[in-house]
C-alpha cells in the first residue's frame, strides 16, 4: 500500500504531452501539487485544466530546460510560490534516430542539450530543496526520478547519440544516488521500452520507417503505464527506494 502525496510539491518537465502529461495527472491524483513545465504553454495549460477538473492542484510553467536560467527559475519560482519541493521528474527529452555516419550534428547537439544538459540543470537547481525536504518534512524523504530508455541499457545501431545520452543518464543517476541516499533523497531511473507517444514525431522518414519495422507488430506501452510506475516509486514508504525500473511492452523482444 502506497503513501499519498498530500502536502507535497512535484515538478514534472516535458509535461505537455505523453509520459510527462500522464505523470503530472497521476501525481496530482495522489495529492501532490504539481508544477507542469514544458515549452508549449498552451499544451501544459490543457494538462493543468484536466488536473483541476479532476479535483487536483496544478500550475503550468513555460520552461525550456535547455536554457539553464529557465531551469533555475522553474525550481526557484516553485519553491517561492509553494514553499517546498519534494519531487522532481526529469522527463523532458527528444529522440532523433539515424546512422552515425553522415549524421546531422545539430541533431546530436539537440539530444545532448535536452536529454542531458537539461536534466543536469534541473537536477542541480532542485537538489538543495530536495535535500531540505528530506531533512525537514514529515515524510523525511524526497524523490528525483530520471527518465531514460531501454536505449540506456542496450546500444543499437541507428541510435548512437541517443544511446550515449541515455547511458549517461543512468551513470549520473547511480552516482548521485550513492551521494544523497543517506540524506533521504531517493534517485530513481525509469527505462521504458516502446511507448505510444509523440516522441516518434521528430523522426526522419527513414528513421520512422525503421521504427515501424521494429515495432509495427508490438502493442506499445501507454504513457499512463509509465506514469503508474513513477507514482509507485514516489509513494513508497521512506524505507523503500526503487532505484531502477526497466519496463517493456510484453511483445518487445529487445
Amino acid at each position: 500500500m502506497g503513501e499519498r502525496l498530500d502536502g507535497t510539491v512535484a515538478v514534472v518537465t516535458g509535461a505537455s504531452s505523453g509520459i510527462g502529461a500522464a505523470t503530472a495527472r497521476r501525481l496530482a491524483a495522489e495529492g501532490a501539487t504539481v508544477v507542469a513545465a514544458a515549452r508549449r504553454l498552451d499544451r501544459i495549460e490543457e494538462v493543468v485544466g484536466a488536473i483541476t477538473s479532476e479535483g487536483g492542484t496544478a500550475v503550468a510553467v513555460r520552461c525550456d530546460v535547455t536554457d539553464r536560467a529557465q531551469a533555475v527559475e522553474l525550481v526557484e519560482s516553485t519553491v517561492a510560490e509553494h514553499g517546498r519541493l519534494d519531487t522532481l521528474v526529469n522527463n523532458a527529452g527528444v529522440m532523433l534516430l539515424g546512422p552515425i555516419v553522415g549524421a546531422d550534428p545539430e541533431d546530436w547537439d539537440r539530444m545532448i542539450s535536452v536529454n542531458v544538459e537539461g536534466l543536469l540543470a534541473c537536477t542541480r537547481a532542485a537538489l538543495p530543496h530536495l535535500l531540505r525536504a528530506a531533512e525537514e518534512s514529515q515524510r523525511r524523504v524526497a524523490d528525483l526520478v530520471n527518465l531514460s530508455s531501454t536505449a540506456g541499457r542496450f546500444p543499437r545501431v541507428g541510435a548512437g547519440v541517443y544511446n550515449l545520452a541515455k547511458h549517461g543518464i543512468g551513470a549520473f543517476s547511480e552516482s548521485l544516488r550513492q551521494e544523497v541516499t543517506a540524506r533521504g533523497v531517493r534517485v530513481s531511473l525509469v527505462e521504458p521500452g516502446a511507448v505510444d507517444t509523440e516522441l516518434i514525431d521528430h523522426l526522419s522518414p527513414s528513421a520512422l520507417e525503421g521504427f515501424w519495422q521494429r515495432f509495427g507488430g508490438v502493442e506499445r506501452l501507454r504513457a499512463e503505464d509509465v506514469a503508474d510506475t513513477i507514482a509507485f516509486i514516489v509513494t513508497r514508504p521512506r524505507r523503500v527506494a526503487i532505484n531502477e525500473v526497466l519496463l517493456r511492452p510484453t511483445d518487445q523482444e529487445a
